[in-house]
């Protein structure tokens, strides 16, 4: 690379230490930034991350991240092949992908920038509220290696099986109820069937797992399994989230769109009857859930940040007509929670109430109904890191994706 090489982190470190022993405040501030650079910066050539360009941050086949501009350095002028400047794995260009994880932060951080600590809720202004009683737990799936940074998660309403998109090498893993991986779909390539980049993931009532795919702005259904049975690509800017609803059919979000749509289709054959835009004039929406009692629709909504401000979200619920019957935004929910709020996955539970992920508090909290939308209630305020996926098995356990520790989190009452 061309600039002048920096002595590398752990040179940096030790050298900080030997500097003394001075474990003061200000001695654990700076081991903080320190820790949040590491994380906001590429280690190779220690320039920080941007959202855009050659600081994008990419993901090699390993599991190691680094920007754009490294990827296209160390793979040369030909761009055929580069090793992996930390566990010397192979690879091409043509592998990596985007940081999903990253990414979202970054964007949860904005143009200003400002500390990873207190974007992520982690101040010390106070400690956080414990769980509900009865609210424990039970299980804990997946973890670096097994997941690589998961985007989404559902549930199969009759069997009790999970399915999770992530970024490895098969992009569907399947989970029993007890916690065991039934099986692995979904290959990354540029197949018919393969899936470039999955984004999330929702199982139908009839058994399918249908899964919208970034990477060629297209939606994919398989059955339980692998075998590819429908893949919608035309119509589309960037799908991004769905649910399905109790009929088979699938709601869905395209983000550069602004849209939400409708896609009916008969999954055993294969055959896709219709596909019809519902709602427009979205903001960036994304995370989406159908409720499964009453038909209600609820969307999570991006806002781009305006001037030196972070970015936002706005959560809207829509009756089974699609008629607008609560909204509230970010600033709205800090008058009921004295906490910036930033949501990234929602979902309904059996009673009907919004359900949402908050990665500044790194919790989940209960919105309450539609007709008394919002209130505020914290089902979940410890042990998690960067939550990004949320559903319901059919029991009542809530189930967490955690992108922070690339794990999938069960909750049940005991």
């Amino acid at each position: 690379l061309s600039r002048a090489p920096r002595p590398p982190r752990w040179a940096r470190a030790i050298r900080g230490r030997c500097a003394g022993s001075d474990r003061s405040p200000q001695a654990g501030m700076a081991a903080e930034d320190e820790a949040e650079l590491s994380l906001l910066e590429c280690r190779v050539c220690f320039e920080p991350y941007g959202p855009d360009g050659q600081r994008r941050p990419l993901n090699l086949p390993c599991g190691h991240v680094l920007c754009r501009g490294c990827v296209g350095a160390l793979a040369g002028a030909e761009r055929r092949r580069l090793e992996c400047p930390f566990c010397r794995r192979p690879c091409g260009p043509a592998e990596t992908s985007d940081c999903r994880p990253l990414l979202q932060l970054l964007e949860l951080l904005g143009p200003a920038g400002g500390g990873l600590a207190s974007a992520l809720g982690r101040s010390g202004g106070g400690a956080a509220a414990p769980a509900p009683a009865g609210l424990g737990l039970r299980l804990c799936l997946g973890g670096w290696g097994s997941l690589v940074n998961p985007t989404g998660v559902a549930a199969c309403p009759g069997s009790g099986r999970l399915a999770v998109a992530h970024d490895g090498k098969k992009r569907i893993h399947v989970f029993g109820p007890s916690g065991f991986c039934l099986r692995r779909f979904g290959e990354r390539g540029d197949a018919g069937n393969d899936i470039k980049y999955p984004l999330d993931v929702t199982v139908t009532s009839d058994g399918h797992v249908v899964v919208t795919d970034g990477g060629d702005c297209s939606v994919k259904a398989f059955d339980f399994d692998g075998r590819g049975v429908l893949a919608v690509r035309e119509g589309f800017c960037l799908p991004w989230g769905l649910d399905a609803t109790p009929k088979s059919e699938v709601i869905l979000t395209d983000s550069e769109a602004g849209a939400l749509y409708r896609l009916t289709a008969d999954f055993h054959r294969g055959e896709l009857k219709k596909c019809q835009m519902i709602r427009s004039r979205l903001v960036s929406p994304r995370a989406v859930a159908v409720c499964q009692t009453s038909g209600a629709v609820v969307v999570i909504e991006h806002l781009k940040a305006r001037g030196p401000s972070k970015g936002s979200t706005r959560v809207k619920i829509f009756s089974v007509e699609m008629d607008l019957i609560g909204q509230m935004d970010s600033f709205g929910l800090n008058l009921v929670f004295p906490s910036r709020i930033y949501a990234t996955a929602v979902a309904f539970d059996k009673e009907g109430r919004v359900i949402v992920t908050d990665v500044c508090s790194q919790a989940v909290i209960c919105l309450g109904k539609p007709e008394e939308f919002p209130i505020f209630n914290p089902l979940i305020s410890h042990g998690l890191f960067y939550p990004v996926g949320l559903t319901y098995m059919a029991n009542g356990s809530l189930v967490v994706l955690d992108s922070g520790d690339h794990s999938i989190k069960v909750y049940s009452s005991t």
